[in-house]
């Protein structure tokens, strides 16, 4: 009876060591701070967004991958953000996974999960890719839309400054024994992105 009661004991001991160890996570998961540094890798119909929007005037309907999209009405948009997450406590942070929503000046674009483990030592910081991939069809079937990102295309050419915020919404999620627990609400990180800057 005493073997069980102490191998009971024991059990009770361990499994608070790791509870309190992924508390602990949490609580540095809270302090650190998350930045987007870039976006790369970004492509509308299968076209380099970059090279359509150096080597020629922005026409949209141009491209062979965007009017066969338009008449499917599937334009897939593809891009890679890269979050920057710092630690600044005393205390290592992990993260097991976390879903994100990308929104531009409060729409939003994009939703998903980034299944990936991602571990911050204290002090540290390390770049975590968010790829994204969302159907513009019905941003680009919306006339007032579609002004807006000509305007904006157009500022990055020569025309006057556009800016927008892009956000990035995550949600963490830590492993604690064989359940996954989610953190209570969104994080939100806001960027400012001009057409001087992002083209």
């Amino acid at each position: 009876m005493r073997k069980i009661l102490s191998g009971c004991l024991i059990a009770i001991v361990i499994a608070g060591c790791g509870i309190n160890k992924q508390a602990q996570q949490i609580k540095a998961l809270e302090k650190c701070t998350y930045r987007i540094i870039s976006a790369d890798q970004i492509t509308v119909g299968g076209a380099d967004v970059k090279k359509l929007i150096k080597d020629q005037d922005i026409n949209l309907a141009s491209l062979p991958g965007l009017a066969l999209g338009l008449l499917r009405q599937d334009v897939p948009l593809k891009a890679r953000l890269n979050l920057e997450v710092k630690n600044p406590t005393g205390d290592a942070a992990s993260i097991n996974q976390f879903e994100y929503k990308i929104l531009i000046n409060k729409q939003e674009l994009a939703d998903g999960i980034v299944n990936q483990e991602v571990n911050i030592g204290a002090g540290q910081a390390t770049v975590v890719p968010v790829d994204m991939q969302i159907n513009l069809y019905p941003f680009l079937s919306n006339s007032k839309v579609m002004q807006e990102i000509n305007e904006f295309l157009q500022a990055g050419k020569g025309g006057p400054e556009r800016k927008g915020i892009l956000t990035l919404k995550i949600k963490p999620s830590i492993k604690v024994g064989n359940s996954v627990v989610k953190y209570p609400g969104y994080i939100t990180i806001d960027k400012e992105v001009s057409s001087k800057i992002l083209l």
